[in-house]
């Protein structure tokens, strides 16, 4: 487990389960007002001892790369008052705000522009309360002419012509425009920016289809692509296990069955 997921002991010796879930909730979001009243104390606790203990214990990733994955799939679910948080969260454990930005840029082809807006209006919001100056810094690279070439070079390392493939029998001109959309608009404007590598928009894209609920089309092809720009499958599954409270059990168990065995 990465140091910054570790619960120092508290001279007792192991910290019982409540223990480690208010650490990490204050690494996430500061003190907890433990005497503040709440309309749901018990679900409350439910919730605490199964996400900051038992979730952000289990596994390898470290708090930056949990948060941006939490913000991936808030996102994409458009729960946006706690998206709001794990924004601030985020910020909190290091994660810098164009990562932040880069992450919910990317689920434009995968979510739509109108929810993807939404959430970048939720993160825009937190930006501003924490100082950080509005816009951010450019990482486009390069203009309209040579967005196909770009997102080709991106494009086939990871799927080929997989998804030209998959499309050719499609009537005219969509044979041929639709995978084009498809590597310049994906490829093309978002994997070519900066702010995030190919290894972590490939993984934080195969937790945003889990996420939406896709367990078949786009999976499978981003299991692999993961597996192919370095992460091992240990790391794939904790990340889907880490959607677990979030998309629930059955679209987090569908994910991992439908990558456990690529």
């Amino acid at each position: 487990m990465n140091a910054s997921n570790s619960t120092p002991d508290s001279g007792q010796g192991t910290p019982s389960r409540r223990e480690q879930a208010e650490a990490t909730y204050e690494r996430l979001f500061g003190p907890r007002d433990r005497d503040g009243s709440e309309d749901d104390p018990e679900l409350m606790e439910i919730l605490r001892g199964f996400i900051f203990a038992d979730i952000f214990g289990t596994g390898v990733l470290d708090d930056r790369t949990r948060e941006l994955i939490t913000v991936t799939v808030l996102a994409c679910l458009q729960t946006l008052p706690q998206l709001g948080a794990h924004t601030s969260a985020a910020l909190r454990v290091g994660v810098p705000a164009s990562q932040i930005r880069e992450a919910v840029y990317q689920l434009a082809p995968i979510i739509g522009f109108p929810r993807t807006l939404n959430a970048v209006r939720t993160i825009n919001e937190v930006f501003g309360d924490h100082g950080i100056e509005l816009p951010l810094p450019n990482e486009g690279k390069g203009d309209d002419a040579g967005r196909y070439q770009r997102g080709l070079a991106e494009q086939m390392p990871l799927y080929g012509t997989e998804i030209r493939d998959n499309l050719a029998d499609l009537p005219e001109p969509f044979n041929e425009a639709l995978p084009r959309f498809l590597t310049e608009f994906y490829f093309g404007d978002f994997y070519t920016r900066g702010g995030l590598s190919v290894p972590q928009r490939e993984l934080l894209a195969l937790c945003a289809f889990t996420a939406i609920g896709d367990t078949s089309a786009q999976l499978g092809p981003h299991g692999r692509a993961c597996l192919q720009v370095g992460h091992s499958p240990t790391v794939i599954v904790a990340a889907l296990v880490h959607c677990f409270p979030y998309v629930g059990f059955p679209r987090a168990v569908a994910a991992i069955r439908a990558v456990k065995d690529l």
